[in-house]
């Protein structure tokens, strides 16, 4: 048995110059909206919408840890996606990111056993 089947699937989000300090962009995959951060404690990644009205997180703002949703202002906790303020109330799901080479990679579980990406 490998003992890989656990590991994530990783995927280039871009590259380190392509996130700001203290921003967030879009990461889609397949029908998967991801948000990856940059922020002083390093990169992080959640789902990419809001759970709140599904509004994408990307056109959020960025303060220290906390995403702030633009559409009714709920936020979350970046590294641990922890909703921090109404209307917000249901957490986001987090995934692991790895900077190799100037390059970002986002961690998502494995779907199948068949290819990559």
């Amino acid at each position: 048995m490998n003992g890989a089947v656990n590991e994530p699937q990783w995927h280039v989000v871009g590259s380190v110059g392509d996130i700001d300090d203290e921003d967030v962009m879009r990461f889609d995959l397949g029908d998967a909206t991801y948000a990856v951060y940059n922020t002083s404690q390093g990169y992080f990644a959640t789902d990419g919408m809001c759970t709140h009205e599904e509004s994408h997180l990307a056109d959020g703002f960025v303060e220290g840890d906390i995403i702030e949703c633009s559409y009714h202002l709920g936020r979350f906790h970046i590294p641990t996606g922890q909703a921090r303020d109404a209307p917000a109330i249901v957490d986001l799901a987090t995934y692991p990111v790895k900077v190799e080479g100037g390059k970002i990679y986002i961690g998502l579980p494995r779907r199948g056993s068949g290819g990559g990406a």
